[in-house]
């Protein structure tokens, strides 16, 4: 039997050892508050279970893939396999979009989103375990660039769910960074060097309104050449480095304060002075691809942060910056505090480097 807590569900009620599979989670997902209690330790197996369970929840519950929970547990979930094996349903999950869903029609330049969310789940999934693109996973991103607008963009969520579903500036930075990742030379591909082609055009004509946007460009332009010069992104990463707070973390909402007309919905000050996962994973992460070394001082305060800030179900917590999306941030904050981890050796196999594609 399954018990859940006000906060979530309790291992101990089940057995850890036991598999997480789609079958055994629930139907609806849990809410997520900050008020969960913090963990007594850190817990890598712990981590594995809540990114299991949110993940499948959500493939059960919703049927789809989204950038906040299961394409960065598609990211980062190998690097918590040796101590918790996973079902492998969200891979086949994510696998079925081109061999189901897929099959026989592929997605239209209004479903710009899906391309872009499955192939860079799958790229980043590939990456971490065999190193090597799989069919699979070229033939969907071979399918990004037939959904791509003349503009260079894509079709993107504006749910007013900063930073990730408000705009389509996030979406053309992450399909720059899946294909820049992508092994065997992906990115040198014709079908990839037209594509490229154009979204350095889109964002040439479409300038960063953010931090967040800039932090994002810095990253996936250490792997494509083209989209902007060292020096701005030695620009970016000090801005980043700069907001750190004195616990040790960043906030999400730090990202975001440069962005002129955007306001919490509801009329609170954005709350830049609470450290949260997102913010501190996705500054480490960077940080490590853009040269900055594990032992730096500043990137191992952020890791103290994050080894000290799980909550008990094994999640870390990240409150929705802007409007009141559920606080679903957090299930990207967790993928992120693992990744981070990970890129500073908390957590084995890293397989990044920062040489540009």
């Amino acid at each position: 039997m399954i018990v859940t807590t006000a906060f979530g569900w309790s291992p101990k009620a089940s057995g850890q050892d036991e598999i997480i599979t789609f079958e055994s989670v629930p139907s609806e997902r849990e809410s997520i508050s900050g008020e969960e209690p913090l963990a007594a330790e850190f817990s890598a197996k712990q981590a594995a279970i809540y990114l299991d369970r949110s993940s499948l929840t959500w493939q059960k519950e919703k049927k789809c893939v989204t950038c906040h929970t299961n394409m960065p547990y598609m990211f980062a979930r190998p690097a918590l396999a040796s101590v918790q094996k996973d079902s492998g349903e969200v891979r086949e999950f994510f696998e079925q979009y081109r061999t189901v869903r897929w099959k026989t029609k592929g997605p239209k330049e209004n479903q710009g989103f899906w391309p872009i969310v499955v192939g860079a789940g799958l790229t980043f999934n590939d990456m971490q375990t065999t190193g090597e693109l799989s069919p699979v996973t070229r033939d969907v991103l071979d399918m990004l660039w037939t959904v791509q607008r003349a503009d260079g963009g894509w079709k993107w969520p504006h749910c007013d769910y900063a930073p990730m579903e408000i705009d389509d500036h996030y979406g053309v930075t992450l399909a720059a960074l899946a294909v820049g990742v992508a092994p065997g030379g992906y990115s040198e591909t014709a079908v990839a060097k037209r594509g490229l082609a154009n979204l350095r055009v889109y964002l040439k004509n479409n300038p960063p309104k953010s931090l967040h946007h800039r932090a994002m460009i810095a990253w996936c332009s250490k792997r494509i050449a083209g989209i902007e010069t060292e020096d701005d992104r030695a620009t970016t990463l000090q801005e980043l480095l700069a907001i750190q707070l004195a616990d040790g973390g960043w906030s999400t909402a730090g990202f975001l304060t440069d962005w002129k007309g955007l306001e919490r919905d509801d009329g609170e000050p954005l709350d830049t002075q609470t450290s949260d996962a997102y913010g501190t994973g996705l500054v480490i992460v960077i940080s490590r691809e853009l040269g900055v070394p594990a032992s730096d001082p500043r990137l191992q305060k952020g890791i103290q942060w994050l080894l000290a800030n799980q909550r008990e179900s094994g999640k870390w917590f990240t409150r929705s910056p802007v409007n009141d999306a559920g606080n679903l941030i957090s299930n990207t904050g967790s993928a992120f505090a693992v990744l981070a981890l990970q890129s500073c050796g908390e957590l084995p196999g890293w397989p990044f480097d920062s040489s540009e594609n």
